[in-house]
C-alpha cells in the first residue's frame, strides 16, 4: 500500500504506461502476423513499411529490444522478398 502522494501518483502512472505498452505490442505482434499470412506480393510490399515502423518504435520506447527489432524487420523482408 503506497504511504505518499507521490507513490500513489507513480502507481497510476505505471499502469497507464503498462496499459499503452502492452496495447502497442499486441498491435505490432498482430500486424507482423498478418504480413507473415500474406501471400500477395503488392500487398505485403505495401504492409512492409508501416510493419517495420511499428518495430522500430517499439524498440525506441524500449518495449522490445533493438535486437529483436532488427531481426524481425530482417526476416519479414526476405519473407517479402521471396513472395
Amino acid at each position: 500500500m503506497a504511504n505518499h502522494k507521490s507513490s500513489e501518483k507513480r502507481i497510476r502512472q505505471t499502469a497507464t504506461k503498462k496499459l499503452r505498452n502492452r496495447y502497442s505490442h499486441k498491435s505490432a505482434r498482430t500486424a507482423v502476423k498478418a504480413l507473415r499470412n500474406t501471400s500477395d506480393k503488392a500487398a505485403a510490399e505495401k504492409m512492409l513499411p508501416k510493419v517495420a515502423s511499428m518495430l522500430d518504435k517499439l524498440a525506441k520506447k524500449n518495449i522490445i529490444h533493438k535486437n529483436k527489432a532488427g531481426n524481425l524487420k530482417s526476416s519479414l523482408t526476405l519473407y517479402v522478398n521471396a513472395l
